[in-house]
């Protein structure tokens, strides 16, 4: 089973971490040169809880952590 929050839909999303080097021109360099990008996953925040459901059944799933604390879900 993927990590993908039940509630938001939230998942892991692809990117680049961008590294720079060399002085800014604010102080006194020619500024910031790309030294090259590797890619990475953002991962969201997310915790394997038990549920209620609206049925009144318990379940257990992967739950991000803004929707628990915004109380988008009952824990059990």
């Amino acid at each position: 089973m993927s990590r993908v929050c039940v509630i938001t839909g939230k998942r892991p999303t692809k990117g680049r971490r961008i590294i720079h080097k060399g002085q800014s021109k604010k102080s006194g360099g020619i500024g910031l040169q790309l030294v090259k990008q590797t890619k990475r996953t953002f991962k969201p925040n997310l915790q394997r809880i038990r549920i209620k459901l609206p049925s009144g059944q318990v379940k257990r799933a992967w739950v991000s952590v803004k929707a628990i604390k915004a109380g988008l879900v009952t824990k059990a």
